[in-house]
């Protein structure tokens, strides 16, 4: 391609795109991903624009049409990508994991004592510092007798970009990773200033691709569910809907934990515990 090309290229946008095209786009992702982009209009348009000119589409409208005929995986993860923000890191809403600490892990761990199993899923655990958060909390809590107990944690996320990076396990560790944990939980990385997070607890989480929209069907009911800052994306008959299947997935007397900005609306399955912290009846 020539400079001038180039040039045109470069400066190429697309434009606005149209009421049908956005409609068409929010009902798709909608149906089938549970995110609502209704009033993400403006958002849509800047977020996509470089995409669609990058591939060679004319506008908005080609694109769309080849997302949602060909559903090929990779371009619907790569709108998805674009348009949520798989924003985390180590011990995010610290509160929930002192009552972690002090209060589910106590109750959890008398109450699993004959089966030494403990059952945690983090859903929507994007780049994986939450599961891996989780795995150093138990293992720190249960010490010597962690080697006696099957305590992985199953993570899932929407996104194979996000779990790709969070098999990795390797990060810029934040100052809040008390000193201990960053000798005994992570080795010093390769690259330059990050570190990898330590097979005991890298071994220790099971990373699987999981829809939230899609019927949860694991071999085992959860003693505790973290679903944190993911059901911001959703409206409330979806929320509605996942947290009636989130409790029919919850063992009897077992804990959700949901993100501090996030509400529980109304649901008999559990009772009010802490901010953003629940127990099934």
């Amino acid at each position: 391609m020539g400079e001038e090309q180039k040039n045109a290229a470069s400066s190429f946008a697309p434009k606005e795109i149209s009421d049908g095209d956005f409609r068409r786009l929010v009902n798709f992702i909608q149906q089938h991903y549970g995110i609502d982009l209704s009033k993400k209009r403006q958002l849509i348009s800047g977020r996509l624009s470089y995409t669609v000119k990058a591939k060679g589409y004319s506008g908005f409208g080609p694109f769309i049409d080849q997302v949602l005929e060909k559903q090929d995986p990779g371009d619907i993860e790569l709108v998805i990508n674009k348009l949520t923000t798989n924003y985390t890191f180590f011990m995010r809403e610290q509160e929930h994991f002192n009552f972690f600490r002090n209060t589910i892990l106590p109750d959890v761990v008398k109450r699993r004592q004959g089966q030494r199993m403990l059952s945690i899923w983090s859903a929507g655990c994007a780049s994986g510092e939450e599961p891996y958060t989780i795995s150093m909390y138990v293992k720190d809590f249960l010490g010597p007798e962690a080697a006696h107990w099957d305590t992985r944690v199953l993570a899932t996320d929407i996104s194979q970009q996000a779990l790709d990076k969070a098999q990795k396990g390797v990060y810029a560790l934040p100052d809040t990773i008390p000193g201990a944990w960053k000798s005994k939980f992570f080795v010093p990385s390769a690259e330059e200033g990050q570190y990898q997070v330590a097979p005991v607890i890298r071994d220790n989480v099971i990373f699987r691709t999981f829809n939230l929209m899609d019927p949860i069907r694991f071999r085992l009911k959860f003693d505790v569910i973290f679903c944190r800052n993911v059901m911001i994306y959703f409206n409330q008959q979806t929320k509605d809907d996942l947290l009636v299947r989130f409790c029919e997935a919850t063992e009897p007397g077992g804990y959700l934990l949901i993100g501090h900005s996030e509400t529980m609306g109304r649901n008999p399955g559990y009772r009010y515990l802490a901010p953003a912290t629940f127990q099934k009846r």
